[in-house]
């Protein structure tokens, strides 16, 4: 063999090699358990990062391991390639979105393959082709079918830069996630897709996933925002309409001494119109359309209000109570009214102060002296307690009081109990070019009509125009004019494309049949694959891909197409790639390349550091040093088969030393190790560590006279397969240079020998009063009857414990002796 390791003529060799041979292909029919191993496909954005590097040498450990596990191991690539970027793209360099999307998917083809992944390649495939968005918009059509889809006219997030709308979950801290731009509030015609209705099933189906982080169903589980509450009617002064408020904290109706209305309310415009409110109302509601929710709701902002002049009625105490508008109620939230109680909501506290309003106490701490209930308060009290100042409820503890006021509530009228969501239904309008086309056409004569199946897809027109803060679909005649599919007479296309997480919201059930010509997948395809055994990715899509994902699998089940109840058994969610403490960004100049990595070191390095640096779901600290490292390491396994490439296997195991056992002894612990952390607890880190340690103890033994052949040869084939996960390339490289002739990613996972496990001699702490005093080697089997005396009688022992008496000997047999004098 080659004395020097030469990563770059080994990799390209392999990876040629693999691809000729089809080596990753999934089997077909295969009688082998199956295994769903997938990590979320890229962007292609043009280039790798090292969050991409982790992420999929992660999933690449887990399907490689499996594979040698015995399973039928299905771990497809693809790319998720509709989006902005490649419009913004075409604006700028006037360049088709399709040509910037299919160069950068070729390169980026190319960086997965010199990583040494062992994908399926015959699956891949990109959401912006039309054999697989044809399948996005008919999915859009059944959804369409079921009652999930509709239209209608909505305040939406608007992000002026990006001239789209944006669903509530793509707004981060106010701004576009995209660009940063401020969102404002613009009123559209907008398709949506019906998550609501899956809120219920969706909140309490989280429980069922124990293989997801507790972090990402705590996520989803304050995105869905379930509360029980009471919907209370507040009847208007002299007039006849009433305002509908919904609370969770109906034990405190007696303490109300204001309502508010989100500006935009309709009643605000009527209750002030022609009245001296009017002028500064009209200015405020004014001012909040310039701002978006993120910026009103948050618990910085400060809380801006605005009284109207009008009162309506408490519905038990018939007391008047004003009226306000103020920057943190919402219409798209509830019923677009809140109830102020400032003694015990912390918001309503702040704003009573501010605007000098009355602060009733309704509740007190239980034991409270009866005095205190007039006392003013420093702060709202949000606790249990006792309810007083509220009529016949005084006195009960607020719990009760909740149930006896809700039943009163409801039977009078003014109230009925309901169960509330913070979810809001999924804005998927986007009026953008490069996305699916919604499938929908509009005819004068039959008004919205759904495309029939045998005209999909509807494809991407060429003819159109890209200009900044423009629809291009809207500048393509040959796209719009179409005819009714109904009547057959004059209409046009819908010119909103789908919002791309549609598209994502399901590749995974392509994957399993992805060159299906007549449908989306056959159930026959899916039933075998779904649902994924294990996803890898980023916590970030917590409340958007991987609740849309559940969504989207919870609608197919139902409509029937597959069984399986979420479309992802285990979840992992890897941490960042970080430099200096911070994550990598170009914006941040901080950015290293795995093309420059990969050219220094080869695949494997990047791939071992990126693994061994941190446990998976922690965040990771790029260190040159760590990188220089792995690649030492891999030039020892390298000069270690050099030296011991000729030793052939024995048969059997005859006499071992004393010191051969010991090595035997190691590697079945190496196995055993390196198993768990894999396949269990996926601590990669550690698991390369024991790897490393193994490597350092053969270098010892094999250098010792009486180093047995083949307990030599065990050893290093063990850490060859241990290894190869990890680093695909060199390992098949040396398992070849030992003699084998099939793939080393054929072999099977080896298994621990318990009898190599047994040791015939430990090593025992001797301790006095808790201190060590020595170490001694004894006989494994030795009993704390035969060992305690065998103690006492060492010259050690006997130096500390002269003069003393002894109270008592604590003997763990195979570990400890601690003798206890006084």
């Amino acid at each position: 063999m080659q004395e020097k390791y030469s990563f770059s003529e080994i990799e390209s060799k392999w990876q040629k090699h693999w691809a000729e041979k089809k080596a990753y292909k999934t089997e077909e029919n295969s009688s082998k358990p199956k295994y769903y191993a997938l990590a979320m496909f890229p962007y292609p954005s043009g280039n790798l990062h090292m969050g991409h590097v982790r992420n999929y040498s992660i999933a690449d450990v887990i399907a490689r391991f499996k594979r040698m596990k015995g399973y039928n191991v299905l771990h497809p690539i693809g790319w998720d390639s509709f989006g902005l970027p490649a419009e913004n793209a075409a604006i700028k360099h006037q360049t088709p979105p399709a040509d910037w999307t299919w160069k950068n998917i070729a390169n980026m083809r190319r960086q997965l393959q010199e990583m040494g992944l062992s994908y399926d390649w015959d699956r891949e495939m990109a959401t912006c082709h039309p054999g697989y968005y044809k399948w996005t918009q008919w999915l859009f059509l059944e959804f369409y079918k079921h009652g999930l889809v509709y239209k209608k006219k909505a305040a939406v997030n608007w992000c002026p830069s990006c001239s789209t709308v944006l669903a509530n979950e793509q707004v981060v801290d106010g701004a576009c996630e995209r660009c940063d731009t401020l969102v404002t509030k613009k009123n559209l015609e907008q398709w949506f897709f019906k998550i609501t209705d899956y809120a219920d099933v969706l909140l309490e189906d989280l429980d069922k996933l124990p293989g997801w982080p507790e972090k990402v169903k705590t996520m989803q589980r304050n995105w869905i925002g379930r509360s029980e509450g009471v919907e209370v009617q507040f009847a208007l002064e002299e007039r006849s309409e009433k305002i509908s408020v919904y609370t969770t904290r109906v034990d405190t109706l007696f303490g109300v001494s204001y309502v508010v209305l989100a500006p935009e309310h309709p009643l605000v415009l009527e209750l002030v119109g022609g009245t001296e409110y009017e002028a500064n109302v009209m200015a405020f509601i004014t001012k909040m359309n310039g701002l978006n929710e993120i910026a009103r709701t948050s618990t910085d902002a400060e809380k801006e209000g605005l009284f109207i002049g009008a009162y309506c009625l408490n519905p038990l105490s018939g007391e008047k109570v004003p009226i306000w508008i103020a920057n943190y109620v919402l219409l798209e939230y509830g019923t677009g009214a809140v109830m102020g109680v400032p003694a015990h909501d912390e918001r309503d506290f702040e704003f009573a102060t501010k605007y000098n309003l009355e602060i009733k106490t309704v509740v007190m701490p239980l034991g409270s002296p009866s005095e205190a209930k007039d006392q003013p308060l420093k702060a709202a009290y949000t606790g249990e307690g006792v309810m007083v100042h509220s009529g016949s409820f005084d006195g009960l503890k607020n719990d009760e009081g909740w149930e006896r006021i809700a039943d009163e509530a409801e039977r009078l009228g003014v109230g009925q109990r309901k169960v509330n969501f913070r979810l809001r239904d999924w804005l998927i309008s986007r009026q953008r070019y490069w996305g699916a086309p919604i499938p929908m056409v509009y005819c004068e004569s039959c008004g919205t009509v759904p495309v029939p199946d045998e005209q999909l897809p509807v494809m991407l027109p060429a003819d159109v125009v890209f200009k900044a803060g423009e629809n291009p679909l809207a500048t393509s005649p040959s796209f719009i004019e179409t005819t009714c599919p109904q009547c057959g007479g004059d209409a046009r296309r819908e010119t909103d494309t789908m919002d791309t997480f549609a598209c994502s919201s399901w590749y995974f059930l392509r994957y399993t049949d992805p060159r299906n010509t007549e449908l989306p997948f056959s159930k026959a395809a899916v039933d075998q694959w779904m649902n994924v055994d294990q996803y890898v990715g980023g916590v970030e899509h917590a409340i958007l891909h991987l609740l849309y994902a559940r969504f989207f699998t919870k609608a197919l089940r139902d409509f029937g197409y597959i069984k399986v109840d979420e479309p992802f058994q285990n979840l992992l969610t890897q941490g960042m790639v970080c430099m200096d403490g911070s994550k990598m960004s170009k914006s941040k100049g901080n950015i290293v390349s795995p093309e420059v990595i990969i050219g220094k070191y080869g695949a494997d390095t990047a791939r071992l550091f990126i693994l061994f640096a941190a446990p998976p779901e922690r965040d990771l600290e790029w260190s040159d040093q760590g990188v220089e490292g792995c690649y030492r390491f891999l030039n020892r396994v390298w000069r270690l088969v050099a030296g011991i490439a000729s030793i052939q296997q024995a048969g059997g195991w005859g006499y071992l030393d004393t010191l051969s056992k010991e090595m035997r002894r190691h590697t079945h612990l190496a196995i055993q190790r390196v198993t768990t952390d894999i396949g269990t607890r996926f601590n990669f880190n550690t698991a390369i560590s024991t790897i490393m340690e193994w490597v350092n103890a053969l270098y010892i033994y094999k250098e010792q006279p009486t180093a047995d052949a083949a307990v030599s040869r065990e050893a290093l084939e063990g850490i060859l397969i241990l290894l190869a996960p990890f680093a695909p390339h060199i390992t098949e490289e040396l398992w070849r240079e030992i003699g084998h002739t099939e793939s080393i990613h054929q072999q099977p996972w080896p298994e621990v020998d318990e009898t190599a496990l047994v040791q015939d001699e430990v090593t025992v702490i001797l301790q006095v009063n808790g201190r060590v005093r020595d170490r001694i080697q004894v006989s494994a089997e030795l009993s704390a009857a035969e060992l305690e005396p065998m103690v006492l009688s060492l010259p050690k022992v006997s130096e500390w414990t002269k003069g003393k008496t002894i109270v008592k000997v604590i003997t763990v047999p195979g570990k400890l002796v601690n003798v206890v004098v006084k």
